[in-house]
């Protein structure tokens, strides 16, 4: 699972944790996250994420 980090605000997407409140399930893959899909901290879209190492 990857992680991918908001280059605006540094929030960031765990695969593995998913956004549940979102209707995006854990294991969901950043490929699978709808492309209209938005930061839930700032609105950028997923243009401006990029993967991390952590």
């Amino acid at each position: 699972m990857k992680k991918f980090q908001c280059a605006m605000c540094g929030w960031i997407y765990d695969e593995a944790k998913g956004i549940p409140e979102e209707g995006i399930e854990p294991g969901t893959s950043w490929d699978e996250v709808p492309d209209d899909w938005v930061c839930p901290v700032c609105g950028s879209g997923k243009e401006d994420f990029s993967m991390v190492q952590i």
